[in-house]
């Protein structure tokens, strides 16, 4: 019996698979030692529904459950930043906290549906950072557990991400030049979050971001 729910607890805990492809650019170390300030934008987010479930939901609906999706991983990026920071594991680089780049890019008319109508060196310029972490997220089921709770008032549908595959940027502001890439298929079960996401994405990543300590 104690087997037994040793095995679930074990399934309903994150657990996650992963498929991975990593670029870096061989002067990333050398720039990024100029670098003061990193900004991170809202992921461009995008959950396969069932048609069932599209169905129920109207079209702003499900854009705001993408939207909603976006900032959560951004979120997720900017709290696994600072917790490295908390331990010593992060260089002298400060992270800009979203609400601040939401503030500026809404002054600018910039908002997560037209992003990608500038470049990496506008929207740096508009921040005032030296470096921007952007992505994409898609997903057949929504990570972030308010965007879950929401979905199953509405429609029925319960639980987190199934999969969910991860392609995050990193570009230098002077010049919009990619200095990393980081792509990673990812498969979790009940009770996976923005943060569990962010956790298996960077575990390894991490190593080879010149922004944490070496060891």
């Amino acid at each position: 019996m104690k087997k037994n729910i040793f095995l679930i607890a074990l399934f309903i805990s994150a657990t996650f698979l992963a498929q991975t492809s990593l670029y870096e650019n061989p002067q990333f170390d050398e720039i990024a030692k100029s670098h003061k300030t990193i900004g991170i934008l809202p992921f461009k987010a995008t959950v396969k529904l069932r048609p069932k479930q599209m169905e129920k939901m109207t079209s702003e609906q499900f854009k705001r459950l993408e939207i909603n999706e976006g900032k959560s991983i951004q979120t997720a990026m900017f709290s696994w930043f600072l917790r490295r920071k908390k331990r010593g594991k992060l260089t002298s680089i400060e992270v800009q906290d979203p609400s601040k780049t939401t503030a500026l890019l809404k002054k600018k008319n910039i908002t997560q549906e037209n992003l990608t109508d500038y470049t990496p060196e506008e929207l740096a310029k508009i921040l005032g950072v030296d470096a921007i972490i952007s992505g994409t997220y898609n997903t057949n089921k929504p990570m972030s557990e308010g965007a879950s709770v929401a979905l199953g008032v509405l429609i029925g549908f319960w639980g987190t991400t199934n999969s969910a595959v991860v392609n995050m940027n990193v570009h230098n502001a002077a010049d919009g030049v990619l200095l990393w890439n980081y792509n990673k298929k990812v498969r979790g079960s009940i009770g996976s979050s923005p943060e569990d996401l962010i956790n298996v994405l960077m575990r390894k990543a991490s190593r080879r971001l010149s922004y944490t300590k070496k060891k």
